[in-house]
């Protein structure tokens, strides 16, 4: 065994493309010292392999990099003993990816060395050592990341412009932008017949006569960019620019205007987002279709409305004729909430299985995670009155999602012929009216309740101690056998311990999204805390 080569792999990587073309370059530094290092180490039998892995112009923060995938598939192969690298951040600078490269590893006797930190991933304490390191590159590489936005943003607050295409009507010249004198003429006759024609459609067709192929899509941007004016916008708010406006701020303005009528004549809500849509009558009878408005204020109200005040028939409007949209089904995701914990209500769909199903199901619904796509499967109608409202349910229907509860599976809509039988709900409801004297019905808001997913707690407790088995040198082979699971499922479940602690927080106080369950929490691919709480967190 002491005379069996050793065979190395020198990785090395550049995040930027820049000085690349010189004949001396960062990666053929980082390579001559690579090959230093294993020299030195020829008492140990170290042997330099004739492949080379480069990835010049590739960050650190993912492993999307041609050069390493192809030496992760070597190592896969047997082909390499060794990967050697000049700094532990060159082969990554992300945590989560350290880990699975140290899993490819491990798994197939492979390690790898740093020749300017001399570590070793054979030993627990060179692991713990490592991820230290690996935390710290992270931490500095999001601090840099901060460092640029907070430059980018106080650049743009003085006026400046920070690269990027210029706006049709500008050229670029010195990192500034300068109006074009011939295509500033085709914007100000843009912005001149829009305000004539009054439609981006229209405007496309005359431009199309001149000459000029412009999408309407792009005579959007256009019309409401605001750089045409001289400002710099940054996330939603608008500086005064070092660059020159091209078009007067009053032509701008009714530009503004013309679209904002036109949004407003165009009133449509798309009802696959509506939790009821199809499913909602009022009081006598009339199907309520989901609209919405937009105020002065530019804020957009959304109302489900009675049919028969969209047909104009003045004689077959109820009593409930238009409901706030958001409050009722605010209130419909609060009874769904109670319905499941009330054992009066669920023991009708249970009362044919055996006592320890039942029980197995009962237990189960304390903690279940009801969605909004759940809700419209079991909901056959809803009937609103003036002072009350009535929800009738599928009955084949409910059942089967308590099947699947209890089964651990998700919940398969039957079909419509296999759907005889309903039960109907009757709970109060307050009626209240807008300022301006709009009949809008209006929930009683229930507050929800805590409700803990134990299961999913139990989960994020296993993610931690499997996290610190992993620091302290076990392989996830071993945790999987020790803990007779699978090995992708302890994979999987690791990825748990990098959640924000935002999330985490919520979680374990019962207060997460109803959508935030095992299979969306795995779903997530950023290591941003940020980015993970806007996508999980939406209540």
């Amino acid at each position: 065994m002491s005379d069996k080569k050793i065979r190395c792999a020198i990785y090395t990587r550049k995040s930027t493309e820049e000085g690349l073309e010189q004949e001396f370059n960062s990666l053929q530094a980082q390579r001559e010292a690579c090959e230093a290092y294993i020299k030195s180490q020829k008492h140990e039998h170290w042997q330099l392999l004739s492949a080379e892995y480069d990835d010049g112009g590739y960050s650190g923060g993912n492993m999307e990099r041609p050069a390493l995938k192809r030496l992760l598939q070597d190592v896969q192969n047997g082909l390499v003993d060794i990967i050697v690298v000049y700094k532990i951040d060159r082969l990554t600078r992300s945590l989560m990816d350290f880990s699975k490269i140290v899993e490819i590893l491990d798994k197939h006797n492979a390690s790898f060395a740093s020749i300017t930190q001399h570590f070793n991933t054979t030993t627990s304490m060179g692991r713990l050592t490592l991820n230290m390191l690996l935390s710290f590159a992270q931490f500095e590489r999001e601090v840099t990341g901060e460092r640029i936005r907070d430059k980018i943003s106080a650049s743009k607050k003085k006026g400046m412009w920070m690269g990027g295409k210029p706006p049709l009507g500008y050229y670029r010249k010195d990192k500034k932008i300068y109006p074009d004198e011939e295509k500033s003429a085709l914007v100000r006759s843009i912005f001149e017949k829009y305000t004539e024609l009054k439609s981006t459609t229209l405007v496309k067709e005359w431009l199309n006569k001149q000459g000029h192929n412009i999408s309407v899509g792009n005579l959007n941007c256009i019309l409401r960019n605001k750089a045409y004016i001289g400002l710099v916008g940054h996330k939603g708010t608008w500086y005064q620019g070092e660059h020159q406006g091209i078009i007067p701020t009053e032509l701008f303005e009714q530009a503004q205007t013309v679209m904002a009528d036109n949004h407003i004549n165009r009133q449509h809500y798309d009802p696959k987002k509506s939790l009821l849509s199809g499913k909602l009558y009022d009081d006598k009878g009339n199907a309520m279709s989901p609209s919405w408005s937009t105020g002065c204020s530019g804020k957009t109200y959304r109302y489900y409305v009675s049919q028969a005040i969209i047909r104009k028939e003045s004689g077959k409007v109820g009593k409930v004729s238009k409901v706030s949209l958001p409050k009722l089904e605010q209130f419909i995701d609060n009874w769904f909430s109670e319905f499941l914990k009330d054992k009066s209500k669920i023991y009708p769909y249970i009362q044919q299985f055996g006592v320890s199903k039942q029980k197995g199901i009962i237990k189960k619904l304390s903690s279940y995670p009801m969605t909004r796509d759940i809700e419209k499967t079991l909901i056959k109608r809803i009937k609103l009155n003036p002072n009350k409202i009535e929800i009738t349910l599928y009955q084949e229907q409910v059942t089967e999602l308590l099947n699947s509860i209890y089964e651990n599976r998700d919940m398969i809509p039957l079909k419509l012929e296999k759907l005889k039988n309903e039960n109907t709900y009757t709970e109060t409801y307050r009626i209240g009216t807008v300022a301006n004297g709009a009949k809008v019905i209006v929930g009683q808001f229930v507050e929800p309740k805590k409700r803990p997913n134990i299961e999913l707690i139990k989960i994020l407790n296993q993610a931690y101690i499997w996290h610190q088995d992993v620091i302290n040198g076990t392989s996830t082979q071993h945790i999987a056998k020790r803990d007779k699971v699978c090995v992708q499922y302890v994979r999987r479940i690791l990825n748990l311990s990098f959640l924000s602690p935002k999330i985490v927080r919520a979680i374990l106080n019962g207060t997460q999204p109803a959508d935030c369950t095992l299979k969306k929490l795995l779903s997530i691919r950023t290591l941003d805390w940020y980015e993970q709480v806007a996508e999980t967190m939406k209540y």
